[in-house]
């Protein structure tokens, strides 16, 4: 059954013993040859889409279940999305999390009581250039300003599901053209993945050093400030509450999620993440589709959390 709380749907699902044993079939360590992961672990940094929501934006039962053992354990969960923020915030309260959040790929961090902590944003210039590279080739383009979406295509594919995921109504104008200074994040939306996953390649190699490029979904091209990423963001919500970036432990499933894993003493990747992604974590979890965020904080984190100080 489901039950719908504050606007966000939680989804409680119920498995069989032999399904908790597939489940567990499923989790694996990664292949990284990075450093062991750490023993003892104080916060958790968490993606959100295709981490720790399902493919149907729903918060499962056994997710809120991990995520209150957690806190019995002394152990933060803070969000960090590639969303703006008012698409984290309407999950907060259903979650039961009043801790730190970063938003537009950890560029935007906000304070438990929702105002803006820090912020980055692109240069003008950049944003001019990224758009000049995403029109030549047909690609849409959205800006995240603040609070603010600006598009120029209301026709786009992905508006209408983008607007009902993170209840938002986008500010549709002619042209971005007055729209450059304050930009947050640029996002290229198209359903040609290839497309997508060229200009990755493309736009990551004529921005490099000056930017952050990366995908946050098959169809969503993120470019950011330079440092405006979710290691970024860790390293920010580590200070906040005074540890150490080696005792935070992250899960992911998407390449923009790199930079918080490098950054983390512990890495998780989805079972259904990117084999990049899966090759740079320490463990490997199920997929979103089967409980695998909660499965990873009972078999990796909370043991560890357990010998935290």
């Amino acid at each position: 059954m489901s039950a719908l709380l504050l606007g966000v749907t939680v989804l409680f699902l119920h498995f069989s013993e032999g399904a908790r044993a597939c489940m567990t079939l499923q989790t694996r360590p990664g292949h990284s040859n990075r450093p062991d992961p750490a023993a003892h672990i104080k916060l958790v940094v968490s993606d959100m889409d295709g981490t720790l929501l399902t493919p149907q934006k729903q918060v499962t039962h056994h997710t809120l279940n991990a995520i209150t053992a957690l806190r019995h354990a002394g152990v933060p969960v803070c969000l960090v999305s590639s969303r703006p923020a008012s698409g984290i915030e309407m999950y907060l309260e259903a979650l039961k999390l009043d801790t730190p959040y970063g938003a537009l790929n950890g560029g935007s961090i906000f304070n438990p009581d929702r105002s803006l902590r820090s912020q980055l944003t692109l240069p003008t210039d950049i944003v001019q250039e990224a758009l000049g590279l995403l029109q030549g080739h047909n690609i849409d383009a959205w800006l995240f300003r603040g609070h603010e979406w600006v598009i120029t295509n209301a026709a786009s594919p992905y508006v209408e599901p983008e607007s009902r995921a993170i209840k938002q109504t986008p500010n549709i104008v002619p042209s971005f053209k007055t729209m450059l200074a304050g930009v947050g994040k640029i996002t290229a939306s198209s359903s040609n993945y290839d497309a997508i996953t060229q200009q990755e390649a493309e736009i990551g190699a004529l921005l490099k050093g000056r930017a952050c490029v990366a995908q946050s979904a098959p169809f969503y091209l993120d470019i950011t400030p330079l440092n405006a990423n979710k290691g970024y963001a860790l390293h920010q919500l580590a200070d906040f509450y005074g540890i150490a970036p080696h005792e935070v432990a992250c899960l992911g499933d998407m390449n923009n999620d790199l930079p918080m894993f490098k950054a983390a003493g512990m890495a998780i990747a989805m079972g259904q993440a990117t084999q990049t992604v899966k090759d740079q974590a320490h463990f490997v979890t199920a997929a979103n589709t089967a409980e695998g965020w909660s499965k990873a904080v009972t078999e990796y984190i909370l043991p560890r959390a357990a010998k935290a100080d």
